[in-house]
This record gives structure tokens, C-alpha cells and sequence, in this order.
């Protein structure tokens, strides 16, 4: 877990999964390697997303066995990836060294790849993310994205096994990789404009109830009438009811105080929609009313898998049952600029962040984590929304209730950030990007082109053999 956030020792990560490969090679039999592969996932996960235990019992109320018990499924059902990795691996071993590193390194990107996306997916802690700036293979990013960053860090482990050849291809990929963050993929689209990110840090047992509703709201007009900017963003669910049972003069509020300025405000509310409610982020200010409504929704947490009402109830997860918003929406045209909303953990989705694009030049992630308090997932967060910069060539605006409230630079750097767990108000100016990386006109394409290249490279000799 030390190669992930926050600690950030991305070198660790190849000699992390080299310690799996070295183990996979000396084990006798598939079901042993397959056995080595649960027990190195399951405790990756147990370590890396132990903030489910803290969702479930701290604030969903749920006893504390029976989060414990849930939190250790979830987290033994994600080791299944890295089990099918090393089943496959020990199935078809190659004999060299050097297609076992493109083996190993193929199959651990491919599983990444495919937690990703199965049941909805849950992209967390994918191999690649431990490899943001300062790492060099994060010049590989804009190219091939995250899965591609995977193939890239097991590829390093792999070739741990040849030795002092292993040791210099490693070098060269360093090398490439750190050139390639030199290259300019997209350019500054106009003047910068000023940007205000407001950190409310409402405590989440607090936040649904109806007496602390009032102050809530006035906390938020009073941050916003006195922190003016072009771009002022709160963040998820900021406004805990929905839009049109607020008060027309608390609306006119925050539309007057925007505008003022000359500026625009965007932040997290309810939506109506015709099959439910929606987690919806809203804009007020000088330019039209628009609305973006989250598409992709959290199981559990958003939308309540068929069977499981029953676990909800004894969360006691308000609002877990949304709707999905509508495919394929628009940026938000604000402050001049287009910006292409995410809400909460939609960044963890790399392709469907490049939906907006080539048409948004700045990317905006409003987020409410305090679900799960003071947890490695507010910093894990933050290296997913830096990756999403990175695979772009966009900044990202990160406004959040307690924390990480953050500018990233599209290079994936942060520009600037606010303390987490407190109230608080981040002002910068941000400029807006145009063009395309290889990764927002091709996704994970090219990704898993090199994957199966990888595949084919470890086993095409074996097979004729």
C-alpha cells in the first residue's frame, strides 16, 4: 500500500508485484499459485479499502460485526482478480524469462482492466495509479492511460527476473517515460480565469438532518457571496434537498451573488427525474441554468442491486436509490469555458471522463467522502482525479466537503490544496486546455492493444512448442 496515496513510493509497486511473481514461479501447481493469488489480494485490499468498514459501521450504522463481516466479503471478492491472474499465469507458464515478465505483466493489467468495468465496476487501487507524478512511467499516461500504467509497472516487476538485462530495459522505459512528460499534448485555450472551491466540511451525521439544514444553506450563501469568482464550484449533495423545494429567494440568493461578479456557480443538489431522483450538480450565475446529472451510481451506496433492499435498510444509507442521469450530456458552459462535471467517484472512469471531450477544457469532480472519514480514501481519490489530468491533458477542479479539496495541473501535479477535515475556501485561477492526448481519442484501446501483445508474446512460443 506504500506505493499508492498517500505515501506515493511508487517505486515499491514493481517490486511489490515481483515478490507475487517470484512466488507464482516456485509454487507446484495451479491451485497453489491460485491460493498465493488470493492471499497476496486479499490482503492488498483489506489494507488499501479497509474505509469500507468505516462507510458501514462509523456512519451507515450498521452493527459492527456485521461491517466487518460485509467488508471482508467485499474485499475477498476483489482478491478473485488477482487469483484468476495467477491461476492463468501457473496454467500456461512460459519456460523464458522474459515472456514470463510479459505474461505476468499482461495478465495482472488485464484483471485490473477487468475489475474495472464487471458489475458496474470498482477501478479502485488499479496498478497504475500508484504511478502519478513524480514517477516516470506517468509519462506514459496521456498514451495509454491508467491500464496501460498497469502493464507498464507489473512489465518492471517481470523483468526484475533478467537480471541486469531486466535492470537496463527498465532504465529505458524510465527514460522514454520521462521524455514523453516533456511533450506538450494539448495548449492553454484562452485567458485564465479565477476559480473558487468551497470545503464546507458539514460532519455526514449531520449532513441529511432537517435541523441543520438552515445552516448548511446559509453557510454556503455566505462563502459564496464572500468568496466571488468566475468559477465558483461547491461540492456533492452540497445542498442536501432537492432544487425545487428550495425557497425562491435562497435561489435568487446564490444567482444574485454569482453574478455579481460576472460569475457562475456550480453545486452538488437533487434532482427530479421521471423514474426517481437524481444526484445532480446545478449551475446559477451569469450564464443560462444548467444541470449535469451523475450517470454512473455507486452499488449500494446509489442504486440498490436487485435482492439487496435489506442491506441498505440496515445501513441506514439515505437517498439509495437513484436514477441514472442521461448519456452523452454536455459540458456545462461556465465562466466562459466548458467544463465537464463528475460527480464523486464517476473519475474512477477513465473513459467516460473523455466523453466531453475534445469539447470541455477543464475537467470539475465534485465529491462527498466523508462516508468515509478520515480514511486513505480521501487521498486514493485525489491520485484517481491526478490520473484523469494526466490521461487528458486537462486541469481538474476537485471541490469536496471534507477533503481533497485540490487544483490539479493538466501534468498531473497539484497546483494547490486545502487542508482536509476543515472549512475552508481554495482560490486560484485556472486556464482552460484544448486538443486531444492519445488517450481521450482512443480510451483504453490502445491499452489493450499492447496488453494482448503482451499475451501473445508469453505464450505464441510455448504454444508451438
Amino acid at each position: 500500500m506504500l506505493a499508492f496515496a498517500p505515501f506515493e513510493q511508487f517505486w515499491l509497486a514493481p517490486l511489490v508485484w515481483f515478490g507475487l511473481l517470484l512466488q507464482l514461479r516456485h509454487v507446484d501447481t495451479v491451485r497453489q499459485a491460485a491460493l498465493h493469488g488470493f492471499a497476496f489480494g486479499l490482503g492488498f485490499f483489506l489494507c488499501g479499502v479497509s474505509w469500507v468498514y468505516v462507510s458501514l459501521s462509523v456512519f451507515g450504522g450498521m452493527p459492527w460485526w456485521l461491517a466487518g463481516l460485509a467488508a471482508f466479503l467485499f474485499c475477498a471478492v476483489m482478491a478473485l482478480f488477482p487469483l484468476l491472474a495467477s491461476a492463468a499465469f501457473k496454467r500456461w507458464q512460459p519456460a523464458a524469462a522474459w515472456r514470463q515478465a510479459l505474461f505476468f505483466a499482461a495478465l495482472i493489467a488485464a484483471c485490473d482492466w477487468l475489475r474495472s468495468w464487471i458489475f458496474t465496476g470498482f477501478p479502485w487501487l488499479i496498478v497504475g495509479y500508484s504511478q502519478t507524478p513524480p514517477s516516470p512511467l506517468a509519462g506514459f499516461a496521456p498514451l495509454v492511460g491508467v491500464h496501460g500504467l498497469s502493464l507498464l509497472t507489473a512489465l518492471c516487476a517481470g523483468l526484475l527476473l533478467c537480471r541486469w538485462r531486466g535492470v537496463l530495459l527498465i532504465a529505458a522505459i524510465a527514460a522514454a517515460g520521462l521524455g514523453l512528460s516533456r511533450v506538450e499534448w494539448t495548449a492553454p485555450d484562452g485567458p485564465p480565469i479565477s476559480v473558487a472551491l468551497i470545503q464546507g466540511n458539514i460532519p455526514q451525521d449531520m449532513k441529511f438532518r432537517p435541523e441543520a439544514l438552515a445552516r448548511t444553506l446559509n453557510f454556503y450563501r455566505q462563502q459564496v457571496a464572500a468568496h466571488p469568482a468566475q468559477l465558483m464550484v461547491l461540492p456533492e449533495t452540497a445542498i442536501p434537498v432537492f432544487f425545487d423545494q428550495l425557497p425562491p429567494e435562497y435561489v435568487e440568493s446564490l444567482q444574485t451573488a454569482a453574478a455579481r461578479h460576472g460569475g457562475d456557480l456550480v453545486f452538488g443538489t437533487l434532482t427530479r427525474a421521471d423514474e426517481g431522483y437524481w444526484n445532480s450538480a446545478v449551475s446559477l450565475g451569469v450564464s443560462p441554468s444548467q444541470t449535469y446529472s451523475k450517470t454512473h451510481l455507486v452499488p449500494f451506496g446509489e442504486v440498490i442491486p436487485p435482492g439487496f433492499s435489506w442491506f441498505v435498510k440496515l445501513a441506514a444509507i439515505p437517498l439509495s436509490s437513484f436514477a441514472r442521469g442521461p448519456e452523452n450530456q454536455a459540458p456545462l458552459m461556465v465562466a466562459g469555458r466548458r467544463v465537464a462535471v463528475n460527480i464523486c467517484y464517476e473519475d474512477a472512469f477513465g473513459e467516460e471522463i473523455i466523453k466531453a471531450l475534445p469539447a470541455a477544457g477543464i475537467l470539475a469532480n465534485l465529491s462527498n467522502t466523508a462516508w468515509f472519514g478520515r480514511s486513505l480514501a480521501q487521498p486514493q481519490h485525489l491520485q484517481i482525479s491526478r490520473m484523469r489530468a494526466l490521461e487528458t491533458g486537462r486541469p481538474m477542479l476537485r471541490a469536496t466537503n471534507t477533503g481533497m479539496t485540490a487544483v490539479i495541473t493538466p501534468d498531473g501535479r497539484i497546483a494547490a490544496q486545502l487542508p482536509p477535515f476543515t472549512e475552508g475556501v481554495l482560490k486560484a485561477e485556472v486556464t482552460a486546455y484544448q486538443g486531444q492526448t492519445p488517450y481521450a481519442r482512443f480510451g483504453n484501446g490502445l491499452a489493450l492493444f499492447f496488453i494482448a501483445l503482451a499475451l501473445a508474446g508469453g505464450l505464441l512460443r510455448r504454444s508451438k512448442s
